[in-house]
């Protein structure tokens, strides 16, 4: 029973943190937009959040390891809120970026630990149920945080970054005061590219696409839907439209990534993600319920190749390399969601909101070609692991999975 509700702290902790860093992006993106910033200053927050994604993933094992599971919380939590309440007192967009930094070290230190509380405490026989219930409690969180777009951009700027500030300190109550004692602290995951690429240079190149697809979508998305005539409160539906997409397509695809070659599906996974653009820049002017649509469907066809990507990898890789080689996917999904905004935002400037979307199709088009040459060079494995919903989360996620990739 106290497992269970160390759970459920840890759980509150992840909806709660998930509810201040899903809107404070949109909100960046919408308030910056209001005050001058131009389209490519934006999309460098969107940039500097992922850049401080990546610090935080590689230094947050080593400030847990020095001072504790809460106390690395409570250092991570402390940059976000600083992060977060900084936003009102300059309006500067290289400002802002450095507060995005720290959000970022925020989110996926948080995430560490949360991550690694868990897999101390779960079992081979409570790990699917944790799994599952921590991704129903990130995937619900991130989705209501969309909705609240419109109604923090419809208050003053300080009141709306006040209460995001309010939800990530909140998320340091359930944690803390947990009764339940610290776990052992891990070592840190080894981070090593080269063995994502020695074990599948496709799974690479698809993580990658994966990451400018959602990289560039959830950080530039507000840019595009307010060229296109969308309110605030439409913007929120519509990048939310993207996450229940997401979520939707995990069952069908896995079942999909189980019974055929994982390559056939990447491929026709990225020739749907091409079409889905398509659709998605038609419906721009064929009003709000189709531009909704079409973002529902744009996520359903580029959210899932990320776990199959992953799955595909796996397969190339002894039960010792899991943990190392998520975390060097994570790696390269890191560098692609990076580079991602300020590319979209830069070319939306240039060319059109449309071109988030030509942008987007353009990875794709380059992974169906590598797809297509990967196949030429070897043959599918003969035996699989498992398909596994892959949180794109830390570095350690490959820890927490454990043996679920086993057959």
């Amino acid at each position: 029973m106290r497992v269970v509700l160390s759970f459920a702290a840890l759980f509150l902790s992840v909806a709660l943190l998930q509810l201040s860093s899903g809107g404070v992006g949109p909100l960046d993106a919408l308030t910056g937009l209001d005050a001058g910033f131009t389209q490519a200053e934006v999309g460098i927050l969107g940039s500097a959040h992922f850049l401080g994604f990546f610090i935080g993933c590689w230094w947050a094992p080593r400030l847990m390891g020095s001072v504790g599971h809460s106390r690395a919380f409570a250092t991570c939590t402390a940059m976000g809120a600083i992060g977060l309440a900084a936003h009102v007192l300059v309006i500067d967009p290289w400002f802002w970026a450095l507060f995005r930094i720290g959000s970022g070290i925020c989110v996926a230190g948080c995430y560490t630990v949360i991550e690694a509380w868990l897999q101390a405490k779960v079992t081979n026989k409570t790990r699917g149920r944790a799994m599952a219930s921590y991704r129903i409690a990130d995937t619900s969180a991130s989705f209501v945080a969309q909705f609240m777009i419109g109604a923090l951009a419809s208050l003053e700027t300080y009141i709306a970054y006040n209460i995001l500030t309010i939800l990530c300190c909140a998320s340091l109550l359930p944690l803390t005061l947990t009764r339940v004692p610290q776990p052992a602290t891990p070592k840190a995951t080894r981070l090593r590219p080269k063995l994502a690429w020695t074990c599948s240079p496709l799974g690479v190149a698809a993580v990658v696409v994966a990451a400018l697809s959602s990289a560039s979508f959830r950080m530039v998305g507000p840019i595009y839907g307010q060229e296109v005539g969308l309110s605030a409160g439409q913007i929120g539906t519509f990048l939310a439209a993207f996450v229940a997409g997401g979520a939707l397509a995990q069952y069908p695809v896995g079942w999909l990534a189980d019974k055929f070659d994982r390559r056939w599906v990447m491929i026709w996974l990225s020739v749907a993600a091409i079409a889905s653009c398509g659709v998605t820049i038609w419906s721009s002017g064929q009003g709000t319920g189709l531009i909704m649509l079409a973002s529902g469907l744009f996520g359903l066809t580029t959210f899932p190749i990320y776990s199959v990507a992953t799955a595909h990898a796996h397969d190339f890789a002894t039960s010792e390399q899991r943990v190392e080689l998520s975390a060097a996917l994570m790696f390269f999904f890191a560098l692609g969601a990076i580079a991602a905004p300020l590319t979209t935002s830069t070319l939306i400037a240039a060319f059109g909101p449309a071109a988030l979307f030509y942008f987007v199709s353009a990875g794709h088009v380059v992974l169906v070609a590598f797809g297509l040459a990967r196949m030429r060079k070897r043959d599918a494995p003969q035996e699989r692991t498992r398909y596994v919903y892959a949180p794109r989360t830390t570095f350690g996620i490959g820890r927490l999975l454990g043996r679920s990739r086993e057959r």
